[in-house]
């Protein structure tokens, strides 16, 4: 039915394995329970028509063989008994169809999270959150409905099957016409599942650009409120919806035209076929009233077919690009995390000729830099907008490797296996600060699981939150909310200070962690880092202000390079 190769390390889940086997046999055997019923209307009607009927074609001599034409009330029981079987086996079919169908989307929701956290820093810098979000959200929940109507499409196949071998022991004729006129339907749709591909992929495209804009737009309601600029922002994103509508409507336009010419060629093949079986089969009506029961049967079921293939087509695009995408996290892959042991910083932090280029950069973002950070002192960094001070920063946690050169820590090489087990031993802390919609303790335990109250305290009084923390009408218990809207800026920074610190860290970042704030909580702030100093290294990114006095050293950078130290 067309699946993509994209598709196949889906096939290669153990649950999907698991199920597969089983799911294969329910469908066969409701298709067979169905055929099966439907060859027994030949007898059926026969023993309704009365003794002196005739049975035409090529069964009459078996039901006679076996006497079922004149045993009425045994073959409308087993006709009763087969429509029972039927009906617990779609029933069984039905719920493993779905077990099928949630284990494959289920499986790639897993491998697609996983991959993206499992990748390099260097490529997730480079990954636009909205990117992510189409993939986690809107490709994979299209990657579920084409799966849905992939299955429904190999269970309709099989049925087809079925109904076609019991047209063949009716009366092999009319089951040959039949089943040509329905390969005939089928490739005359071949035009219409190509355009559900064309504008599958489209439509990835442009949930992509709905959401880029969607997440600018929220990103920036405070400017958009401000500036008066509702109208454009409102533009920018109805457009896109308006794409997604076009598109929609250019899918639903080939789905009905399919639909029409279905049902109307159906109606003329099975006109010809019953004028052929009767003028020129000589057929009884006993015979062709089960066969235009298959083919009643049937004719629905290339409709349900040819939809779902034409859904799956409009749905594969979006499995290839959320495959392309995982393979693309998979090959930046971090080196897996191994019991090695983590540096220790009792001396210093080196950086020895370090040069770094990000991809699509015409210019390094830092270039043969060589440069030293004291340990249990603090160095601040400072210098204009790209001059490498957050790749500095990046590189001294472990999230990135350099291009060339080397970063030590007492000597010891931040690489591969050492570059995770460092991170272990350090805290970041940037302006953005991540606080879940969870009560302030989960919050501040985040960084450390089994943090006790009492070291959640101390950790409070060291970044100079424990005051407005007890003020809290629930304390520790308190509600944040999403994004910690219940608490001001400085608050914020404060509690991220104390999740920090909750991982006694050998080093501390701070990257324009006080930007945003206002004197009293930045001198509030630096006052809790004085009380720091000696007990573990600090690196700080700022510009101004109050933090900058608490350098015990500042390094400049320009435009990826070091050109002052004092």
């Amino acid at each position: 039915m067309g699946a993509a190769p994209a598709g196949q390390e889906a096939m290669r889940d153990p649950r999907v394995r698991q199920l597969a086997p089983r799911v294969a046999v329910l469908q066969i055997a409701a298709a067979l329970t169905e055929g099966i019923g439907l060859v027994l209307l030949v007898p059926l009607l026969a023993g309704l028509a009365g003794p002196g009927s005739a049975v035409g074609g090529p069964l009459a001599g078996a039901i006679a063989d076996l006497g079922l034409g004149r045993n009425l009330p045994a073959l409308l029981a087993l006709f009763v008994v087969l429509v029972a079987a039927r009906a617990a086996l779609v029933m069984a079919r039905n719920r493993a169809v779905l077990t099928l169908e949630l284990a494959l989307v289920d499986g790639l929701q897993q491998r697609a999270w996983r991959a993206l956290l499992g990748a390099d820093w260097r490529l997730l810098q480079g990954l636009r959150r909205s990117d992510q979000a189409s993939l986690l959200i809107t490709n994979l929940d299209r990657v579920g409905q084409g799966v849905n109507q992939l299955l429904l499409a190999t269970t309709t196949v099989v049925t087809l099957l079925a109904l076609g071998l019991a047209a063949l022991a009716i009366y092999p004729l009319f089951a040959l016409g039949g089943g040509l006129a329905g390969l005939l339907v089928l490739l005359a749709y071949r035009g219409l599942r190509g355009q559900a591909a064309r504008l599958g992929e489209a439509l990835g495209a442009i949930w992509d650009r709905v959401h880029s804009a969607i997440g600018e737009a929220l990103g920036a309601l405070r400017s958009i409120k401000i500036l008066g600029r509702e109208a454009e922002a409102e533009a920018m994103v109805m457009s896109g919806f308006a794409e997604l509508g076009a598109s929609r409507q250019a899918y639903h336009i080939g789905q009905a035209l399919g639909q029409f010419l279905l049902q109307t060629g159906g109606a003329a093949a099975l006109a010809l076929l019953v004028w052929l079986a009767l003028a020129q089969g000589q057929l009884s009506v006993v015979t062709v009233l089960p066969l235009i029961a298959v083919f009643a049967r049937a004719l629905p079921l290339i409709g349900i077919l040819q939809e779902a293939w034409q859904q799956w087509r409009h749905a594969a695009p979006a499995l290839a690009a959320a495959e392309a995408q995982i393979a693309a996290m998979r090959a930046a892959a971090e080196a897996p995390l191994t019991p090695a042991a983590a540096p220790d910083l009792a001396r210093e932090a080196r950086f020895n000729r370090v040069t770094l280029l990000y991809a699509g950069q015409a210019q390094p973002a830092l270039a043969e830099v060589t440069l030293a950070i004291p340990a249990r002192q603090i160095t601040a960094l400072v210098g204009p907008l790209g001059a490498g001070k957050s790749t500095v920063a990046d590189l001294l946690a472990g999230l990135l490797g350099p291009d060339q050169g080397t970063v030590t820590i007492d000597g010891a090489v931040l690489e591969g296996a050492a570059q995770r087990a460092w991170r272990a031993q350090m805290a970041y802390i940037d302006q953005d600060p991540l606080l879940l919609a969870a009560s302030l303790r989960d919050n501040l335990c985040w960084a450390a699981p089994a943090a006790s109250d009492a070291q959640v305290w101390a950790a409070l009084e060291d970044a100079a939150a424990a005051d407005f923390v007890r003020g809290l009408p629930e304390g520790l218990d308190t509600r944040l909310g999403d994004g910690g809207r219940r608490l001001s800026g400085g608050e914020r920074q404060r509690l991220m200070l104390a999740r920090a610190l909750l991982r006694d860290p050998q080093l501390l970042i701070l990257d324009e962690a006080t930007s945003a704030l206002d004197a009293d909580n930045e001198a509030a702030i630096a006052a809790a880092l004085g009380r720091l100093r000696g007990r573990m290294t600090i690196v700080l990114i700022a510009h101004r202000g109050a933090l900058l006095d608490l350098a015990d050293r500042v390094i400049r950078l320009e435009s990826g390079r070091v050109v002052d130290e004092s």
